[in-house]
């Protein structure tokens, strides 16, 4: 198992080799929210192609956590980030995933307020 500081170290270098900048206060904040499932080979990761994992973003982050109303708009968000982290890149890493999300669907006051009280 790795620390977190080696896991949060992999997953901004995924970042990083796709040309991406990211803030690392939301970085940190998004991937403290994952908890423990950074560390587990199947569970970090994101596979575009399960429709099912999907639909699970969808409901359970997206609209759940980011408290985000159904419709297209998250669909293309998600489709979006899985074109940015490569159609044939079967490491997607959640953290990068959500991270990502949370910036194109502009939500990050939502990490940023938590971490800061």
């Amino acid at each position: 198992m790795s620390s977190y500081e080696e896991a949060f170290k992999r997953f901004t270098t995924e970042l990083e080799s796709l040309g991406f900048n990211y803030h690392e206060g939301l970085y940190h904040a998004v991937t403290k929210h994952l908890g423990p499932s950074i560390h587990n080979q199947d569970s970090s990761l994101v596979a575009c192609d399960q429709p099912k994992e999907m639909e699970t973003i969808k409901t359970e982050f997206l609209i759940g956590k980011l408290g985000l109303t159904d419709g297209p708009e998250l669909d293309a968000a998600i489709q979006q980030v899985c074109g940015a982290l490569g159609g044939s890149n079967t490491n997607k890493h959640r953290a990068s995933f959500y991270y990502l999300l949370v910036a194109i669907l502009q939500k990050e006051h939502i990490f940023i307020d938590t971490e800061e009280k």
